[in-house]
This record gives C-alpha cells, sequence and structure tokens, in this order.
C-alpha cells in the first residue's frame, strides 16, 4: 500500500496509488454504480419542476446490501412501514442520484489522477472532491459490509485463513476503512 490521503497544498487532500491500488479503487466504484443502477433515463422529465415531484420507489430493495444504502427511514411504531415508504417515494431517487454522483467524481479523480516519477497515480482532490469522496468510500464500504455480513460484536474478519474466498473483499474492506479514516483526519 503507498499511503493513505494528506493535506493538499492550497487545501483539499491528494492520495498515491499504485497502479494496482487505483485499479481495485476505480473498479469497485464502478461496481458500486452498476449496485446503485443508472440515473433517469430518457422518459425522465424535460421539466425541472416535474422532475423536482418525481416518484421513486415505496418498497424497500430486495438486495441487502441495496437496503444498507437506502435503509427505511422509521424502524419502529405501528406505522414504521407506511411512513417508510412514504418518505422513500420522495427521497430515494434524489439519494440515489447523489451517491451516483459521488462514485463518478471518485472514478475522474482517478482517471485525472497525475502520475508521479514511480509510476504511481497522485489523486488531488479540493474540498469538495474530499466531502464526495468521503461519501463514496462510504457507501462502499457499507455494501462490502453488508456482502460481508459484518458486525459491530464480529472480529473473525481479522483473523480469516488466506484460502478464504472472502479474504480479498475483507482487505478491500479494511483498507478502504484506512483510507476513510485518513481522509477524515484530513479534512478535520
Amino acid at each position: 500500500m503507498t499511503g493513505l490521503f494528506k493535506r493538499a497544498h492550497g487545501g483539499g487532500a491528494q492520495l498515491t496509488l499504485d497502479p494496482v491500488e487505483a485499479s481495485i479503487l476505480r473498479s469497485l466504484m464502478v461496481q458500486m454504480l452498476e449496485l446503485i443502477g443508472p440515473g433517469p433515463g430518457e422518459d425522465a422529465p424535460e421539466d425541472p419542476l416535474a422532475a423536482l415531484f418525481a416518484e421513486g420507489p415505496t418498497k424497500p430493495p430486495a438486495d441487502p446490501a441495496l437496503a444498507r444504502l437506502f435503509p427505511d427511514a422509521y424502524a419502529e411504531g405501528p406505522e414504521a412501514g407506511e411512513l417508510s415508504s412514504e418518505f422513500r417515494r420522495f427521497t430515494e431517487n434524489d439519494l440515489r442520484a447523489r451517491k451516483r454522483d459521488d462514485a463518478v467524481a471518485v472514478v475522474r479523480a482517478i482517471d485525472d489522477a497525475e502520475e508521479d516519477r514511480k509510476g504511481r497515480a497522485v489523486v488531488r482532490l479540493d474540498p469538495d472532491g474530499c466531502r464526495r469522496t468521503l461519501g463514496a468510500l462510504n457507501d462502499l464500504r457499507l455494501t462490502l459490509g453488508s456482502r460481508l455480513d459484518v458486525s459491530e460484536d464480529d472480529d473473525s474478519l481479522y483473523a480469516l485463513p488466506d484460502e478464504d474466498p472472502r479474504k480479498p473483499m475483507v482487505m478491500a474492506y479494511l483498507w478502504l476503512g484506512g483510507l476513510q479514516e485518513s481522509l477524515l483526519e484530513t479534512m478535520f
């Protein structure tokens, strides 16, 4: 691993990745984009006011990773299901769009990275890019954590044998956690 986020001159942050790391991070972001799904298609209303009032889904996603990214707003009470459905109908499209935009921003930042003398990608982020990257890293960790069935009380992931098929995903999950933590420290 080449490094973690560091404060950049003039604000923002920078991250130096070797070519394999850059490829892995980019690939994970693209896979998350595929999971979240495409944005509005050709049938989307052209009228901005109509788009503002477009209704989204009312049922939670069946995929556990998507359900983690787009959870119910209300968990308890006799009307929780109905209230969550109504909340989801008016918020999920915007939330999906924001998550897509954040992941696309990270992919573009990787694609636009400068190459240093050692052939590593130097990803530079302005303050808004830091915020978007932090959100995308969080979404990616939630997705991987859901796929790995991570719980707060389970430390078994840290001791997986090398032959366990989950090991690469666990390594990515832990690496992303380090990136996320270093970006937070850089931002604040």
